[in-house]
């Protein structure tokens, strides 16, 4: 539910509290300050950036923060994805639990230019509001006395409190630079020890525009990597390759269900025998769901289709220096998280067109599933079946090459899996934060 919620005189005193809690030099409210059976009891089920729970229970002692979602009154979903100015959009989704019909979303943008602190400090803010909504509508902390005192020390004109969730468009406001954003960015390392070296040099650069009908985004990046290895008895291993690459995205937003748009890509791959590739695939993306819902739910079908051109470094298994393909693929995408628990699967499929034996096909799914109070199961994994390694060096990989994985192998398929459990019993309520001995072991440990 997406409303304009106009507080009353005591909810504004109320968030203003938060607010105090974030600006003014006076502390945190302790939560002794409030009585237990006063306070809203939130469960925060997070798949976000910036999940800093200890942050949260220092900064809103108010709230009683449960361990298990069978206690809460309130079960809070936060997620987040990128915005085009490089920053963070957090989705927080309040639904209530028990006996307590609520449901309220939230959003909050965060700029690339904030830090985390400053990040942190709005995220808290936007909890601290949809949590006081909750409370008021259920008849939580009735007695605001601590709340006007908090209120009275800062002083100052209380605003309402405005629900509205939109996005911004470009009539909205006044960007010289017309939605752009532009990264540079690079790095070098360096790492070893008596009988080994690796040296590695990286850099990219980055243009993008995101505005509700467009999106545009384009990258290079280079990787320059040598290695030094010792071999007993058979002197040194040197190793020295450089990748780069450009690629471009353009997609355009036809309806509200469907989007279409064109990549493209120039690349060095030489762990792929590609001393050059370029390739042009126009796209076309259908969601079932509105885009709007994709943090909390997500069904699309994805397909493109365009040449290829490659310019190999070795002669491939086919004979070839050189060639041009076309290819189609499709991926069809689920996902979703729900109060029980988060669940995705996503479908691969491609194959050239001059000859559909040469494909590959992959499978990959995830689950998160909450049985009873205190046990989660967790599992994931994937398959995929190989069958167009058309780049495959005729030559074969050296064995130092297939050991450091240097030079791709030729292979039929390729899975993995991994299936867990947790389970926490004990006690269902602890605000208590305590931060010391909280360093990390030495770097050499």
């Amino acid at each position: 539910m997406k409303s304009v919620w106009k507080a009353p005189l005591g909810v504004k005193v109320a968030c203003l509290a938060v607010l105090a809690g974030l600006a003014a030099p006076i502390g945190p409210l302790s939560a002794q300050e409030v009585a237990n059976g006063d306070r809203p009891t939130v469960f925060l089920d997070c798949a976000a950036r910036n999940c800093n729970q200890t942050y949260f229970r220092t900064e809103l002692p108010w709230i009683n923060w449960a361990r298990q979602p069978q206690d809460a009154h309130v079960h809070l979903i936060m997620t987040s994805q990128g915005t085009g100015a490089g920053g963070s959009e957090y989705q927080l989704d309040f639904i209530g639990a028990v006996d307590y019909e609520y449901e309220n979303q939230l959003l909050y943008a965060a700029p690339p230019t904030n830090t985390q602190r400053e990040t942190l400090d709005e995220i808290t803010h936007t909890i601290g509001i949809g949590v006081l909504h909750f409370a008021t509508i259920h008849g939580f902390m009735d007695d605001v006395d601590t709340f006007q005192n908090v209120a009275e020390r800062i002083g100052g004109e209380v605003e309402e409190v405005d629900f509205t969730e939109r996005m911004v468009t470009g009539e909205e406001v006044q960007d010289p630079w017309n939605f752009w954003v532009f990264r540079l960015g690079g790095n070098t390392e360096v790492n070893g020890e008596q009988t080994r070296q690796t040296t590695q040099i990286r850099g990219n650069a980055s243009a993008s525009r995101v505005t509700g009908t467009w999106k545009m985004n384009f990258r290079g990046d280079f990787n320059i990597n040598r290695r030094e290895i010792d071999l007993p008895g058979n002197g040194t291993f040197t190793d020295e390759r450089t990748d780069w690459g450009v690629s471009e995205l353009i997609a355009y937003s036809l309806a509200d269900h469907w989007s279409i748009g064109v990549e493209g890509e120039v690349r060095k791959i030489t762990r792929f025998n590609q001393n050059f590739r370029w390739e042009v695939t126009p796209a076309l993306e259908y969601s079932v769901f509105s885009y709007e819902e994709a943090t909390r739910r997500s069904f699309t079908f994805f397909y493109k289709i365009g040449p290829a051109y490659r310019e190999y470094l070795e002669e491939t298994v086919y004979g070839w220096l050189s060639e041009t393909r076309w290819e189609e693929a499709l991926e069809i995408e689920f996902s979703q998280r729900q109060p029980w628990g988060n669940a995705s699967f996503r479908v691969n499929g491609s194959h050239f067109l001059s000859n559909t034996d040469l494909y590959a096909v992959s499978l990959r799914g995830d689950l998160s599933f909450r049985v009873f109070r205190g046990l989660n199961l967790n599992a994931e994994g994937g398959v995929g079946w190989v069958n167009d390694q058309i780049y495959l060096s005729a030559q074969g990989a050296s064995d130092a090459e297939a050991l450091l994985n240097l030079r791709q192998r030729a292979q039929d398929f390729n899975y993995e899996v991994q299936v867990g459990f947790s389970f926490q019993f004990g006690s269902v309520y602890n605000n208590v934060v305590n931060n010391r001995f909280g360093g990390g072991r030495p770097w050499w440990r």
